[in-house]
């Protein structure tokens, strides 16, 4: 009861506030006071109206991923033409490039850092192809990978030894799926 009659009386004391300004300049300057107050209006509305479509906008511009019932998830072909989607690996959310062409998942040093690996740790032992040429690797094995209702433990993955911006989902872990197609601008990934 005391916080809503505290809320109760900010919210008046601020009605009192506002509306003796208005009343002061009113009577001073009634015309640009008006327009003034009209274009602060429409300021407050704007922001009002972008806080409730952010999350269409958001997916107008970075379309995400969503999981279906029966733990089908859809993919949308991002405005890069690649499918991203963002997984919690170690419970830290991560975002991914789906790339057939990639032997299994590989993580950037900063992904891995983010997820508790260090990369400075690690015995760089293995080598991948990459576009930009042959890169360093060191086997990990991430605690947890999941999104939505799908959690798989103990993954086998690789961290790159190498600037990479985007962590990549490759085939050993697109092959836990059942199914993996592409149908028009979706990826669906069903178990």
């Amino acid at each position: 009861m005391t916080e809503e009659f505290g809320r109760a009386a900010y919210l008046v004391l601020l009605l009192i506030a506002v509306g003796g300004f208005l009343l002061v300049e009113l009577r001073a300057r009634p015309g640009k006071t008006l327009r003034q107050a009209a274009a602060w209006g429409l300021i407050f509305l704007g922001a009002i109206a972008l806080a409730g479509l952010w999350g269409d906008i958001r997916n107008a511009i970075a379309p995400q991923a969503r999981m279906i019932e029966g733990g089908r998830i859809e993919v949308p072909l991002g405005n890069d033409g690649h499918f991203h989607l963002t997984a919690q690996v170690n419970d830290t959310p991560v975002r991914f490039v789906i790339d057939t062409g990639a032997s299994s998942i590989a993580l950037g040093p900063r992904d891995a850092r983010r997820v508790g690996i260090d990369p400075e740790a690690l015995a760089y032992v293995g080598q991948a192809r990459t576009a930009n040429g042959i890169i360093e690797t060191a086997p990990v094995t991430l605690d947890s990978v999941g999104f939505g209702e799908i959690h798989d433990s103990r993954v086998p993955a690789m961290v790159l030894k190498s600037d990479l911006d985007q962590s990549l989902m490759g085939m050993s872990y697109l092959s836990r799926f059942a199914r993996v197609s592409i149908e028009g601008n979706r990826l669906i990934l069903e178990r």
